[in-house]
């Protein structure tokens, strides 16, 4: 397992050493990956290296974590407000595709609160993507580290998980998941529009 951000490697010596992961440059995190996970501001993904994914095994799985945060964080991603979903516009940035997954529970509950499976209210994560197999590979994942992987459709769908939608930041079990993705709205709420 590699791990990287931005800056130098040196700069993730401690979680490095707490994770046995080894802490390398962004450019050699992908190369040769089973999965890839991308998880940064969604107005730096503009900024990761052209093709930058590409070095992963063939038909390795990239998961995003993004959220479009245009007042707080972001500004304004033209593509975004027009109604691009903030996980398509992220697969065209990277030139891969993607699978949206981790981006609507806090870190914490995702560090502290994966049960096995079967235990009454275990927490859900939706997963958006268009490949079956890399879906089922990513779904693996979310069940090994103890949540219930929830079907969330296509990358075209996955709106249905951005924030403020009513499956996001909540600690939903699977139908819980299932009835808050079917009453997601497509329209951007206020809050999580660039202010004009």
């Amino acid at each position: 397992m590699r791990v990287s951000n931005s800056r130098d490697p040196e700069t993730l010596a401690d979680l490095a050493a707490e994770t046995g992961a080894t802490a390398v440059w962004a450019k050699d995190a992908p190369v040769d990956a089973d999965l890839v996970i991308v998880s940064i501001p969604q107005k730096n993904t503009p900024d990761l290296a052209p093709g930058i994914v590409s070095t992963r095994k063939p038909d390795a799985p990239v998961i995003e974590t993004n959220n479009y945060y245009p007042q707080q964080r972001d500004g304004r991603i033209d593509a975004i407000e027009e109604g691009t979903p903030e996980s398509v516009w992220v697969s065209e940035q990277l030139g891969a595709p993607v699978f949206k997954v981790f981006n609507g529970i806090f870190w914490k509950r995702l560090l502290e609160n994966g049960v096995p499976r079967g235990t009454a209210g275990r927490i859900a994560l939706p997963v958006a993507g268009d490949d079956p197999p890399g879906k089922q590979i990513v779904s693996d994942l979310v069940d090994q580290i103890g949540f219930d992987p929830v079907d969330a459709g296509t990358l075209a769908e996955s709106w249905r998980q951005q924030p403020d939608t009513p499956v996001y930041g909540t600690d939903l079990d699977a139908e819980g998941a299932k009835k808050a993705l079917a009453e997601a709205s497509p329209e951007r709420p206020e809050g999580f529009r660039a202010a004009d």
